[in-house]
């Protein structure tokens, strides 16, 4: 029995570290998923960019970069970051919004 546990228990402490950081990442993926809707509700309503940058970023995990740009009446708001854990583990976040700009008319083809 003695050999079985210590063939189990590095595993096991393997894959609960390896749920933990699943764990982090996805709650780091919703952080910039909810930046990037902050942003574009920010500019949609006519802010300035950087108070939508500075909402996105706020809303954000540390370290984010975000990006606004128009296209038409649409707004875009794009957020990267590293996934936690050492050096992100090569994985990059990414999410995205979009909104239509008060000024533009209701309807209007973009």
């Amino acid at each position: 029995m003695t050999v079985e546990a210590a063939l189990v228990l590095p595993v096991l402490a393997l894959f609960t570290v390896a749920l933990l950081w699943g764990l982090a990442a996805a709650a780091a993926q919703i952080r910039c998923v909810d930046a990037a809707r902050a942003g574009a509700r920010a500019v949609a309503r006519s802010e300035p960019v950087a108070s939508a940058e500075e909402a996105a970023r706020a809303a954000a995990p540390g370290g984010a970069r975000v990006t606004v740009t128009r296209t038409g009446d649409l707004w875009r708001v794009s957020v990267e970051a590293a996934a936690p854990g050492p050096s992100g583990m090569g994985l990059t976040l990414r999410a995205g919004a979009a909104a239509l700009a008060e000024d533009a008319p209701y309807g209007a083809p973009s």
